[in-house]
């Protein structure tokens, strides 16, 4: 069954046709105003800008009696879509596509099942499979027993990345005032379309140039999601947002702007560092979250118990320049700069330091045998005693992690 979907002039109630159309989808619990408001200010000199609300969110009252699924409701998308062409005399024509979650899902969705039609994507905050058909379970099982405000709660600690609701009280305030209003049945038809949708297999078939944009803490969709559609689609890339977690539009609105018109127009300069407007104590602070989300707490807790006043400005140091404004920038994912630093190590014989970092690659995500892929390519570039020794000290650190 195709649901039905509301369209949201984001650039006033008159369509724009002399600009290109920019097509927004929202997250679940959210409306496309809530979503989206802040950065199409920022976009909307450019773009005819339309975002769609969710059956049963936002402007969108209207529930299908039936479930249905991610793609019927991609067809949904596409047949308002088609109607806003016709009325700026393109009909059948193309249009760019930005969208947070179950948003960027269908537009993967859109992709693979309407190709030709979406010139570019960006997609935030989102996965080519979201979660597991149990969670979601659970997930409509709350709410069809207390209601969307049961959420309420839960959601301000999922959606947001650390000290957002305190320095955005009012746009924090409507998203979940948003998620409050929604339909308990929308939304639960919405879980039930996320529940069953996977299209990992086809992310090969999408040819349109896609940025994959994560958030930094982003527990329901982590950055490894968007890492696996910027690398399985034909022409893709990703980018990663430091302290931002599952609303990214709303979060950095600034910063999703750049990467919306860097990506869809080629603007200049939108992607080299989404970090280079942060203040000096924003970036230090970022550092410490991200030094303790790599080190772990425990070791993070010793280096500053540890500190004394003539090691006070190194480490501060080290936490604004390494941790704060290298680890944090959008270019590379944390697996990747912890391949990087782990052949560093082991070129230069640091082995205190790569102990350390061979535990912080194992919480970014490194397996065992890339670990051991990684330093079999060292003892080539870096040299067989370097490597041998790189292998011992990797036995014991992973020997220890497994309790052996």
């Amino acid at each position: 069954m195709i649901p039905s979907v509301t369209a949201v002039r984001m650039t006033g109630a008159r369509h724009r046709a002399e600009l290109p159309l920019l097509v927004l989808g929202p997250s679940l619990g959210t409306s496309a105003t809530t979503l989206w408001s802040a950065a199409a200010a920022g976009l909307s000199d450019a773009f005819d800008v339309v975002a769609w609300d969710l059956p049963g969110h936002g402007h969108n009252r209207s529930v299908p009696d039936e479930p249905f699924t991610v793609a019927e409701l991609a067809a949904g998308v596409l047949h308002v879509v088609d109607d806003l062409l016709a009325e700026r005399g393109d009909v059948g024509g193309g249009f760019a596509y930005a969208g947070d979650s179950v948003g960027g899902a269908v537009g993967l969705q859109l992709m693979l099942d309407a190709p030709g039609r979406i010139t570019s994507a960006v997609l935030l905050c989102t996965g080519a499979q979201i979660g597991d058909p149990s969670s979601w379970a659970d997930r409509m099982g709350q709410v069809k027993a207390s209601g969307t405000p049961a959420l309420v709660s839960a959601s301000a600690e999922r959606w947001f990345g650390a000290g957002f609701l305190e320095r955005e009280p009012e746009r924090g305030s409507a998203l979940l005032h948003a998620l409050q209003s929604a339909a308990d049945e929308g939304y639960v038809q919405v879980c039930g379309a996320l529940a069953a949708f996977d299209v990992r297999d086809r992310l090969g078939e999408a040819d349109v140039p896609v940025l994959a944009v994560a958030g930094a803490e982003d527990v329901a969709t982590p950055p490894a999601k968007l890492h696996e559609i910027a690398e399985g689609v034909k022409d893709g890339r990703y980018v990663e947002l430091p302290g931002v977690a599952h609303l990214a539009p709303a979060e950095a609105p600034d910063a999703v702007v750049r990467l919306i018109r860097g990506h869809v127009l080629g603007e200049p300069g939108p992607q080299q560092d989404v970090a280079d407007d942060r203040t000096v104590r924003e970036v230090r602070d970022a550092g410490f979250v991200v030094r303790r989300e790599v080190l772990g707490d425990a070791h993070v807790d010793r280096s500053i118990a540890a500190t004394t006043d003539f090691t006070r400005d190194f480490q501060e140091f080290i936490t604004q320049y390494a941790w704060g404004s290298i680890w944090t920038r959008p270019g590379l994912d944390r697996r990747s700069r912890s391949l990087i630093t782990l052949t560093a190590l082991v070129a230069r014989g640091h082995h205190e330091e790569l102990e350390m970092h061979l535990r912080a690659a194992r919480s970014n995500g490194l397996s065992v045998d890339e670990i051991k892929e990684l330093l079999l390519q060292t003892a080539i570039y870096c040299g067989v005693p370097d490597a041998n020794t790189a292998f011992r000290i990797a036995q014991r650190v992973i020997a220890e992690e497994s309790g052996q």
